[in-house]
């Protein structure tokens, strides 16, 4: 009788065990199973460009949450999916980031958590902020985990690529701010978009 009562708790042992493998293997996430980041390295990549333009007329010409569309040189564009452009929770499609704060002449937008993706906290502000009456400066900072590069010359590389990236964008705004037109946007490769 004993023989058979710890065959029975085994062979249940072995069904839960494979059940809960079965469920992990069908949402691929972190080694750990989770989404969530157990050591993050938050960094932050500050820019700015000088724009010959009072900050309101900046902000009139770049600052709707959509005009990342025409400033990034993205091929699609960009669409609000939810809500509307400018209002706090208006979700774009570009990253499928939600605007989550916003000033006179200032928005912040996140990219949400989803499942089976590692969350790394990414979050950008964009600012026009008045120099004088007749000049100005856009700001634009990012900000985000990057504990999953490998090493120091990963982030460094990380880093440098986006600041170029964001750079390229900070002066297609000024272009456009100015009242000129934009050169042809570069190749895109992979992981192009913001």
């Amino acid at each position: 009788m004993r023989i058979h009562r710890t065959r029975t708790v085994a062979s249940c042992a072995l069904a839960v065990a494979c059940l809960i493998g079965a469920g992990n293997a069908q949402t691929p996430t972190s080694a750990s199973g989770s989404v969530v980041v157990a050591k993050p390295t938050y960094i932050s990549i500050p820019m700015e460009i000088t724009v010959n333009r009072p900050a309101a007329e900046v902000w009139k010409r770049i600052g709707k949450y959509c005009d990342i569309g025409e400033w990034f040189q993205i091929p699609a564009g960009c669409k609000i999916t939810s809500g509307k452009d400018g209002e706090f929770g208006a979700v774009r499609t570009v990253g499928g980031e939600v605007l989550v704060g916003k000033t006179e002449l200032s928005y912040t937008y996140t990219q949400p958590v989803r499942e089976g993706v590692r969350y790394n906290m990414y979050h950008g502000t964009l600012e026009a902020r008045p120099v004088t009456a007749t000049t100005s400066k856009l700001v634009y900072t990012l900000f985000f985990d990057n504990s999953n590069l490998a090493d120091d010359a990963a982030k460094q590389a990380d880093k440098d690529r986006r600041r170029t990236q964001f750079m390229r964008a900070l002066q297609n705004m000024k272009t456009l701010a100015e009242g000129g037109t934009l050169p042809p946007p570069p190749a895109r490769g992979r992981g192009a978009q913001p």
